[in-house]
């Protein structure tokens, strides 16, 4: 069954990618066939509608024509003219009524020379809105005689004529309109096939737009009544009109008109002009659809041709897949493509049946120890949770790697190393209770352990039977090695929910134990919340270098006793496009671990070597402390990088203080010793920051060319709280002037502790209280307010 349903599928594949590949040309070509028609039709139509807008226009001039003739007609008759010289109204009046019913005009009427109204014969006393009309229609036809004046009156459009009476001089003039009705649009549509459609907008109104709009009536029209209520609906604005019947093209054209704004829409169907080449589209789909079925056909018995030499190789690779490389491959003495393709599988089954068995032993094991390898454990601590997630059973993982490792490697050589990872992998396993329980070898000198059915507390205990394990030396031949390792454990389902995160947790657990010396520890979110937010930290800290993003801030510092001068602490705030302000803590010391820091106190320095510069602070006594940590310490080149920004500002080391914590001398004292033997000579005054926190000797503060011991704030600000701070800052203040440096208090945050810190001959004090850090411009105006 799995193989027909092989073969089969891959027939409907070949088949099926050709049948697209087909249809998408096809397609492709219909596409274009529709859009040529489209294209053509509406060009036609528009070359159409040009000739239908010349034909409306020749109708409306050979109907002014008309009404001029039938005007003259009546200008010129030779009763009419005596009644206007004798003056009989009465006759006048009869003459236009007669004369006006005759020809069919809506209006006739007698003007004056003057061009006022004589008499007037009007056909629908609803014509309320002549007089107003024949104050619009007269200028323009008293300047143009020949010509023809269209006028909106009631909605309905007119057309009117004037022309003089003459006796033999001009005694009056005759005007007759006409109304533009249904035959005139009705005579179009007979004779070129087109819809009309007037449309009269703004008529009795303003004349703006959206009165226009809201007054539009059409009171001509050829059109279906469903399509005049497409036409109101959208506008007489519209050049494309979708219908129930189909879509028609709209030619507008403005008919110079007052009272109103009159169109004239002409109207072609697009169907009407495409019909007869749909035709051909059905039979060019007919055709398509034929083909695609012979071409289906035709491919499908040649896909199934190809493929049936397949059938046993996908049969053999079945087999291959489940292990078995015992049957040899049919198909292999043919001379083709394919016989090719079946004796390179029969040569692939010979050489995986030979390499699977030392495959299979080296996957999951460890050559080196015989315990299992990283991938066994892992795949070991997903049956294992797989298994518990039912019973709610708990389990633990703990890792462990062993501390000096390394050093055994170099010193011992790595013969030695691998005695001692197979003496640790043994008492490793020792120390598991159960059966079910497993030890791994990760890799180098890590290993891990899988604890079923136990929670934190079991972990826990287990990893201290394992480092009471250690407490006793390994001893080979002459060397004995003392052992020990960190330990990170991490339990399911508490800490994590699958096999990688539990062993990821584990991992960190571990490295969180060896740095803090701590033997074993579990798992806890704070332990690696941090790595998140700090994945590209250093690259933003660039950036922040780059782009100016980091601030300069100052502390003050007071002297106590009335010396002369003015000091301060340089500080670094970074303002971040996104976050804010970020506190110091959540940058300084990645930028300690990474080393960028370095780049921190050179920019720390360019600042303040700036400031001192600046000539706001030319005559100012001040002196500014700057920071260094145990990177720029060890630095080499540290002297020469501080030495060209004076140069490059033009400032005196003697304007700075550099502060070094006890703990960033102590890394390495030599090299501390050395630079800050070469900062001394240069000028700088220097000061040990945090005094009493850390562990440097008297011995080591004797020999540094330091001037001066900052005493921590823990100190500081319990001395209102407890004598004995209050006595560690007194013996800190007389040891330090009986060893010649001056002393600087931070962390004063209130009167009484400024008080006590005067009273105990402090020399200069720093904290809240005095100051918060203040940036530049703030902190020069807190210096001026002191003066």
């Amino acid at each position: 069954m799995t193989l027909r349903w092989a073969r089969r599928s891959l027939i409907l594949r070949l088949v099926g990618l050709s049948l697209l590949l087909l249809l998408i040309v096809q397609a492709a070509g219909f596409a274009v066939v529709r859009a040529t028609i489209d294209r053509n039709a509406r060009a036609q139509i528009a070359r159409a509608l040009d000739l239908d807008e010349n034909v409306w226009r020749r109708l409306l001039e050979q109907n002014a024509d008309k009404l001029r003739q039938g005007s003259a007609l009546l200008a010129a008759d030779y009763g009419f003219r005596s009644a206007v010289n004798l003056g009989d109204d009465e006759t006048i009046q009869s003459v236009l009524e007669n004369h006006g019913s005759r020809i069919g005009a809506a209006v006739t009427a007698l003007l004056d020379t003057d061009f006022t109204l004589r008499a007037v014969s009007l056909t629908d006393d609803s014509m309320v809105e002549f007089p107003e009309t024949l104050r619009q229609v007269v200028p323009p036809l008293a300047t143009q005689p020949q010509g023809s004046q269209v006028a909106v009156m009631g909605g309905v459009p007119y057309q009117f004529v004037m022309v003089p009476m003459r006796a033999p001089v001009v005694i009056g003039w005759v005007l007759m309109g006409f109304p533009i009705n249904q035959a005139l649009a009705d005579e179009m549509r007979q004779l070129l096939s087109v819809n009309v459609a007037l449309v009269v907008s703004g008529a009795g109104g303003s004349g703006g737009a959206s009165s226009a709009s809201s007054m539009m009536s059409v009171p001509v029209s050829t059109l279906p009544p469903e399509t005049l209520a497409v036409l109101k609906k959208q506008g007489a604005g519209s050049v494309e009109l979708r219908t129930p019947e189909g879509t028609l093209l709209v030619r507008s054209t403005r008919i110079q008109s007052v009272g109103g704004e009159v169109q004239a829409l002409l109207l072609r169907s697009v169907d009407e002009v495409v019909a007869p080449y749909r035709q051909l589209q059905v039979l060019l789909a007919i055709i398509t659809v034929a083909g695609v079925l012979l071409f289906g056909v035709g491919t499908g018995l040649m896909a199934q041709r190809l493929t049936t030499p397949l059938r046993s190789l996908l049969a053999a690779t079945q087999r291959l897949s489940r292990g078995e490389y015992d049957v040899p491959l049919e198909h292999t003495g043919r001379n083709d493509e394919i016989g090719n393709l079946a004796r390179s599988f029969d040569h692939m089954r010979v050489d995986i049946g030979t390499q699977q068995t030392e495959i299979r032993r080296l996957a999951y094991w460890d050559r080196l120890t015989g315990l299992p390898n990283r991938e066994r454990f892992r795949e070991a601590v997903v049956q294992a949770i797989a298994g518990s997630t039912g019973t709610g059973q708990p389990l633990a993982v703990l890792t462990l790697d062993l501390d000096r490792f390394k050093h055994v490697n170099d010193v011992l050589g790595y013969a030695f190393g691998d005695r001692l990872l197979q003496a640790v992998a043994e008492r490793l396993t020792q120390q598991m209770a159960s059966p079910d329980d497993m030890v791994a070898r990760l890799g180098g000198n890590e290993f891990a352990l899988l604890a079923q059915h136990a929670d934190a507390a079991a972990a826990h205990a287990l990893a201290q039977r394992i480092n009471q394990s250690f407490e006793m030396p390994l001893a080979f031949e002459d060397q004995t090695v003392d052992l020990s390792a960190g330990i990170g454990f991490a339990c399911w389902p508490g800490d994590a929910q699958d096999a990688d995160t539990l062993l990821s947790r584990s991992e960190i657990a571990m490295y969180a134990a060896k740095r803090k010396l701590s033997g074993a520890l579990q798992y806890d979110a704070s332990l690696d919340s941090a790595s998140s937010q700090t994945l590209s930290l250093l690259s933003e800290l660039r950036r922040a270098v780059e782009h100016n993003e980091l601030r300069l801030f100052l502390q003050p510092k007071v002297p106590l006793h009335g010396q002369a001068g003015l000091a301060a602490e340089a500080l670094v705030r970074w303002q971040h496009p996104q976050r804010g302000l970020v506190p110091p803590m959540q940058f300084i010391p990645f930028a300690e671990q990474t080393g960028f820091v370095r780049h921190l106190t050179l920019w720390i320095f360019e600042e303040v070597a700036r400031l001192l510069a600046d000539p706001r602070t030319a005559d100012m006594p001040l002196r500014i402390s700057v920071n260094l940590s145990t990177r720029d310490l060890l630095d080499p080149d540290l002297s020469n990088r501080l030495a060209a920004i004076l140069a490059r500002h033009a400032v005196p080391a003697t304007a700075f203080c550099l502060e070094i914590t006890e703990s960033a001398i102590m890394d390495d004292p030599q090299r501390a010793e050395a630079m800050l033997n070469r900062l001394s000579e240069q000028g700088f005054k220097l000061s040990i920051d945090d005094f009493g926190t850390g562990y440097s000797s008297l011995a080591y503060l004797k020999r540094l060319p330091v001037d001066e011991l900052k005493i921590d704030k823990s100190f500081v600000m319990g001395m209102e709280a407890g004598e004995d701070d209050a006595m560690i800052v007194r013996s800190t203040i007389d040891l330090a002037h009986n060893l010649g440096l001056t002393v600087v208090a931070e962390g004063v945050e209130t009167a009484g502790i400024l008080e006590r810190l005067r009273a105990l001959a402090c020399d200069e004090a720093q904290g809240y209280y005095i100051a918060r850090p203040l940036p530049v411009d703030d902190f020069l105006a807190w210096q001026a307010r002191q003066g």
